[in-house]
């Protein structure tokens, strides 16, 4: 996180250095959503208050999206170092110590972006301070609120009742450039286990079982259904978890949960429960592109419960997007059949 701005290390250390006391006793909660948003509200003005919230039901909820545009709600550069403090803090109760992570060196990465584009006409305006948070409803342990943070190439978005958290989908991760190439942080991958670990499936199948799981030679240009509330409905492509041998199946498992364990372990547990319910025989693994992560290259991992989409095609395959949808609904809306 080198190069997000003073004041925004702090705050993040700082969420996490309480966030790894905490964790060995208590798990983050719908409840403890509901305290965080709260602090962070009594920390804002009207004015900001005002930016910050809008109605559970007002159609903003479900206008998700992680192209840099304008967005609504409170960005990180209006806020002052204790204001940005609890925002980071109200960002990790929804992801494990890996989201955090990756989450706050997207961040970090609209630096590079913008040292990269000097001189370039038309390019959009890149500033680790343009994220945004936005609460839907009030923040309770009864009834229904939301909450989201979002901006270039980050988009997590949860949805609580009565204290539970019910939905925290779409959640999107996104990575420009995939892998810093040049300059001090030459060498980082945010999103390298996400890439790294289907690669290897990839690799590990034979003849017969590659014809099954790569359904293009040409990766798609992006992903399915941005900006979408809810998902492809599209049934799964390639192999299933059933065609592989003993060796790959946990391969397979593993990439899911690198995905999961972003999490936080409430949301992550609730997931791979779904899955193994649903069962987890019925998931399929596709790929399409080379089988090589710097040619343009994509995957899919879909079960009854949730659907994964990787793609890596942009800026001669140097520009990751990756996001998990709930096939069951996303934003906790029931996915029309």
């Amino acid at each position: 996180m080198r190069n997000l701005k003073p004041s925004l290390v702090l705050a993040a250390s700082a969420v996490v250095g309480v966030a790894l006391l905490a964790r060995g006793f208590v798990d983050a909660t719908g409840n403890h959503m509901a305290e965080s948003a709260n602090r962070l509200l009594a920390a804002l003005d009207d004015s900001q208050k005002a930016q910050a919230t809008f109605r559970y039901d007002d159609p903003e909820r479900l206008n998700w999206h992680f192209i840099p545009r304008p967005r609504k709600g409170l960005p990180l550069k209006a806020m002052t170092p204790a204001q940005q403090a609890l925002t980071f803090g109200l960002l990790q109760t929804g992801l494990g110590g890996s989201g955090f992570l990756k989450a706050t060196t997207i961040m970090s990465l609209e630096a590079i972006l913008k040292e990269m584009e000097v001189g370039k006409t038309g390019t959009p305006v890149r500033d680790p301070e343009l994220y945004f948070v936005t609460i839907f409803g009030t923040p309770s342990n009864a009834g229904k609120w939301g909450w989201r943070v979002e901006g270039h190439h980050l988009s997590l978005n949860f949805t609580l009742e009565d204290g539970k958290i019910t939905s925290a989908t779409p959640a999107f991760f996104g990575s420009n450039p995939g892998e810093v190439r040049q300059g001090p942080r030459q060498g980082l991958r945010t999103l390298a286990d996400l890439e790294d670990r289907a690669l290897r499936l990839l690799q590990a199948l034979d003849d017969s079982q590659k014809k099954v799981a790569v359904t293009a030679e040409k990766a798609p240009p992006e992903i399915r259904t941005p900006n979408s509330p809810q998902p492809p409905t599209a049934d799964a492509e390639g192999i299933a978890l059933g065609q592989l041998n003993d060796d790959q199946k946990p391969m397979l498992r593993a990439l899911v949960e690198s995905y999961a364990l972003d999490m936080t372990p409430e949301v992550a547990d609730a997931w791979l429960a779904e899955i193994k319910k649903a069962g987890p025989e019925n998931i399929r693994f596709s790929w399409t592109g080379g089988a090589d992560r710097n040619g343009p290259h994509a995957y899919k991992v879909q079960g009854p419960t949730f659907l994964i989409e990787f793609n890596n095609t942009q800026n001669n395959a140097n520009h990751i997007h990756a996001v998990w949808r709930n096939m069951l609904g996303d934003f906790a809306i029931p996915l029309a059949k």
